[in-house]
């Protein structure tokens, strides 16, 4: 079977070359990528870039928040803690700068990702 973009310059990749190519990548590094953009994307949304404001939206923070946290937390045993130190490091980052960023103060231990991590207080 034949890809629907073969011979097409710059045209994406097929889904079997997409399969092909995560098959040759570690759990790991999956795990990592996947926590990264997780992290990226709530720093975005907490307003923590140089645009600040202009793309805040604390309830889509929250959201990536707390999947960064319940990843991680799913994840602790499965990747190194070269792996998972700053990926801690970095989403209490993100849960005290979105502490800071909230107008209404969420209790200790409701606020996101707190389920999985514990209070954070500051």
């Amino acid at each position: 079977m034949s890809d629907v973009n073969d011979g097409v310059e710059g045209a994406q990749p097929g889904f079997d070359d997409m399969a092909r190519d995560i098959a040759e990548v570690p759990a790991v590094e999956v795990i990592v990528t996947v926590a990264v953009n997780l992290m990226s994307a709530a720093a975005v949304k907490t307003g923590l870039t140089e645009e600040g404001d202009k793309h805040k939206d604390l309830d889509e923070a929250r959201k990536l928040i707390h999947a960064l946290a319940g990843l991680l937390d799913a994840s602790t045993t499965e990747i190194s803690s070269f792996h998972a130190a700053p990926l801690r490091d970095g989403l209490k980052s993100l849960q005290l700068a979105f502490r800071e960023a909230s107008l209404v103060k969420d209790e200790p231990g409701q606020g996101p990702g707190e389920k999985y991590t514990g209070p954070v207080y500051g």
